[in-house]
């Protein structure tokens, strides 16, 4: 006679969501275990089967984060093929839209590595992992452009992309988070805008 299917996937997708929406909306540290089960209408055994601790339960939530926001970035570069300037602002348009929508509470990713500073932990791993590959693809689009200092330039829009987030949650839908567009295509123009090289100074001496 066959055995019944476990239903420890069911579970651990109901222990998963739940964990993500109180993660995100109540932060982390401030979330726990009894509450995400008994929200979740499961127990601990199911969730330590599943996840083996807390900790590595926020390393999942966080990993869907990160793949959210890889959804976001991979949709506004198909958008506009061959066009990583209009590529970048698409991004930082949609990023807006979403910063000030209502129940937002900025990046998970970010809001998870200010909870947890210790590097070892593994949601802090899994966040910094996330946000060092979104700098090397804005890298990979500034240098696409051209811009003239195709580091610096991706350096500006990672920190105007941070500042979306944060004043997003500090001063709401009258914030600066209103102006990422208009910023953006400012450090985008300052960087690409072509200047005249001197004589002596050696090729590729500012592509940093």
């Amino acid at each position: 006679m066959a055995r019944p299917p476990s239903d420890t996937p069911k579970a651990a997708d109901r222990i998963l969501a739940t964990a993500g929406e109180l993660f995100y909306r109540e932060g982390a540290r401030a979330v726990g275990v009894d509450q995400i089960v008994e929200r979740a209408q499961s127990t601990k055994p199911s969730l330590y089967r599943a996840f083996g601790s807390k900790d590595q339960l926020i390393a999942a939530y966080l990993e869907g984060q990160g793949q959210q926001m890889w959804s976001n970035f991979d949709a506004a570069v198909a958008a506009h093929p061959d066009d990583p300037k209009a590529q970048i602002l698409a991004y930082v348009d949609a990023l807006g839209d979403r910063a000030l929508g209502k129940g937002s509470r900025g990046c998970g990713l970010t809001n998870a590595v200010v909870e947890y500073p210790d590097p070892k932990h593994p949601g802090h791993r899994v966040a910094v992992g996330h946000k060092d590959r979104l700098r090397s693809r804005l890298r990979d689009l500034t240098r696409a452009m051209d811009a003239r200092k195709p580091k610096k330039l991706a350096d500006s829009l990672l920190l105007l992309i941070e500042g979306v987030f944060v004043t997003s949650q500090l001063f709401g839908p009258d914030g600066p988070a209103g102006a990422a567009r208009g910023a953006a295509e400012a450090l985008i123009e300052a960087h690409t805008r072509k200047a005249p090289k001197a004589a002596n100074d050696p090729p590729g001496h500012d592509r940093v």
